[in-house]
This record gives C-alpha cells, structure tokens and sequence, in this order.
C-alpha cells in the first residue's frame, strides 16, 4: 500500500490529511453516539467531565499523543528546524534570502495592521484575524520554495532556503502582535525561540547533531496536526465563511507577498523574479501557529503583562485561525508553482533566463 504517496499527492498532504482525520475522529466523538458510547465505557473507558465516553479521551499515552500532544509535538519541530538554519550561506544567496524574508514579513504585517484596522482584529471579514492572516502571509512553504527554486531557479535562489527558514514556526507572528499592541512579556518569546535558538546552535557546532536532526523537520508534522485536528469539528471546518476565509487568505498570500518580492528584487537590480515568486505560499507548518499564540497569551496573562481576557480570545480563536490556514496552505499549494511557471514564462520571452546565476539572455 503506498500511503504515504497517495497522502502526499494532496498539497501540503502530511499536514492536511492528518489534521482532517484527527477533525473527523473528534466530530464523531462530539456526536456522542449511544452505541459507541457504551462499547467504549464496556472496555473501561473513564467518563470526560460531561458525562461521555470519547475515543480521544482514553487516557493513557494515547490521549497525551493524539489529543493532547500538540504544543509538545510543535516545540520539537521547531528545535529540529532550528538546527537546519545555517550560519554559513553564501553572500547572494544571504542577500537574496534577506530580502525575501523581510519583504514577506512586512507584508505580512501591514496586512494585518489594514485588516485591523478596518475590522475587528479578532472576528473581521469573514471571521478571518490578524493572527490568521500574519501566520499565513509571513510563513512560507520552504520545501515548494526549494523545489520550485531549483527546477525554474539558479543556485543562489535556492540558497536563500537557509534564510528563509527563519520564519518557520510563531514567533514572527508573535513578534507582529507585540508590535500591535498585545503585551507579551520577554519570557513568552524566549519561551517560543528557545527550541529554534538551541537546535540552531547545535546543529551547526556539530554536523552531525544536524544530520540526526534533520527527520525531526518531517516527522513530528503529521502527528502534531492530527492532535490540532483533534480539537475541531468537522462541521465547522466546512463552513462557508470559514472555507471563504481560507480561500482569501491564500489568494492573499501569494499575490501581496508574491508582488512585494517581486518589486524588492527590482529594486536591488535583481533581473529574476522567480525566487519571490516561489516564496509567495503558506507553511503547512503555520497551523501550528495559532496554538502557539494562545499558549504564549497564556504565560503573559499569568505573568500580569495581559489581561485574562484578552488570552481568552486568542485561545477562542485558536481553532478557527488553523481551519482558515488550513484552507490557505492547500490554495497556495496550487497558486504559487502556477504563479512561478507563469513568471518563467514572462521573464523568458524578455530574454531573461532564471537558472542562470546572473541571468542574461535566453539562447
């Protein structure tokens, strides 16, 4: 049976497919059916709080995995990222990786500073949230970025990964939000880079630390997304404002961050704009972010830096915010390698040929 191959033929399949399953096996929980019901308390299954007998509540390793492991799971990938980031990239490549970073962050940024704005910054358009969009827009897919790089691309392009790699996991989000406004203290954004900064340190003192690593960057991602998944519903997931909001963001994503690259790499007299480009998509990683946010919402109202309030709505719009980047991750998947072929196209029928390092004309 191949599995995983029919999985990762969805776009971003390993964080899609298990973050659904985990949705569906919670919606049949929540229905709380007489028949499964009494099967499960006939194998000694412990009553939740209110009453029922949950498959995802049986406690043990199972429900600590499944249903409770998410923030867990999420700081382990980030550790093991972080230890992917290399110290050592080559100056264009360093310059080309900069600049995409940034530009995609402050997009990302104002974005969000526009929408909450004009909206309500918690339940704007759509139900979409400054959280939402600034985890979207600010947190590209680096495995498509490497792919599409290194298929339309030129070395360099591909070389800015490492970079690119800094906006992996929340704390540009988190970063975002304290520059709105919300009071995080410093602790809760040690709290959230301090498995980057560690891996990070690790991994390039010693090449094989990184080495052993580097699964870590793959391997957690479908078992943190199932445990994501376990907290929502499936109704709500297909929900026609949520699905709208999912949509928006996506299409969002790639045309804002996709034009901004575009216009920074012009401005440093970049001929080809296929690294942009290939960087205008959504993380699958960044469903996690939400969760994040609303446990680092948690260490500031317990410190005193925020009210309990205000934590409660980042908690409440927790579910929400990863359906919609969800939906986002999955229409970028399909806009951004259509977007890239489309600038290879365009760029070389002005005889500009991506691949090169200093592209020239096209022979």
């Amino acid at each position: 049976m191949r599995i995983k191959q029919t999985i990762e033929k969805v776009p971003g399949g390993l964080m899609v497919v298990p973050l659904m399953l985990g949705a569906l096996m919670n919606t049949i929980d929540q229905l709380h059916i007489p028949v499964v019901m009494k099967f499960l308390q006939s194998l000694g299954v412990a009553q939740t709080a209110d009453g029922y007998y949950e498959f995802l509540r049986i406690g043990g390793f199972s429900e600590e995995l499944f249903k409770n492991g998410a923030l867990t799971l999420i700081a382990l990938f980030l550790f093991c990222a972080g230890s992917q980031m290399n110290f050592r990239v080559g100056g264009i490549a360093l310059k080309k990786g900069a600049l995409l970073t940034t530009s995609k962050y402050l997009t990302g940024l104002v974005i969000g500073l526009i929408f909450g704005f004009l909206f309500d910054p918690m339940d704007g358009f759509l139900g979409l949230s400054t959280v939402a969009i600034i985890a979207a827009m600010t947190n590209g897919n680096g495995g498509m970025y490497a792919a599409l790089t290194s298929q339309y691309g030129n070395r360099s392009d591909v070389g800015a990964v490492s970079v690119l790699s800094l906006n992996d996991g929340p704390f540009f989000t988190l970063m975002s939000l304290g520059l709105l406004g919300s009071k995080f203290p410093v602790i809760a954004f040690i709290a959230v880079l301090l498995p980057i900064a560690i891996g990070m340190i690790l991994g390039n003192l010693d090449p094989e630390i990184r080495e052993f690593l580097k699964a870590g960057e793959i391997l957690p991602v479908p078992f943190f997304a199932f445990a994501l998944g376990a907290s929502m519903n499936f109704a709500t997931f297909f929900n026609p404002s949520v699905v709208g909001a999912g949509l928006l963001l996506g299409f969002m994503t790639t045309a804002f961050t996709g034009l901004t690259g575009i216009l920074v790499f012009k401005l440093f007299k970049e001929k080809s704009q296929i690294a942009p480009v290939a960087e205008a998509s959504t993380a699958g990683n960044a469903v996690g972010t939400p969760a994040a946010i609303a446990a680092a919402a948690s260490v500031a109202a317990s410190s005193g830096m925020m009210s309990a309030k205000e934590a409660q709505s980042y908690a409440d719009i927790a579910n929400l915010a990863t359906m919609q980047i969800s939906i986002a991750v999955l229409t970028t998947a399909i806009l951004c390698p259509i977007a890239v072929i489309m600038i290879d196209k365009y760029q070389r029928k002005r005889g500009i040929d991506g691949k090169q390092e200093r592209p020239g004309r096209v022979a």
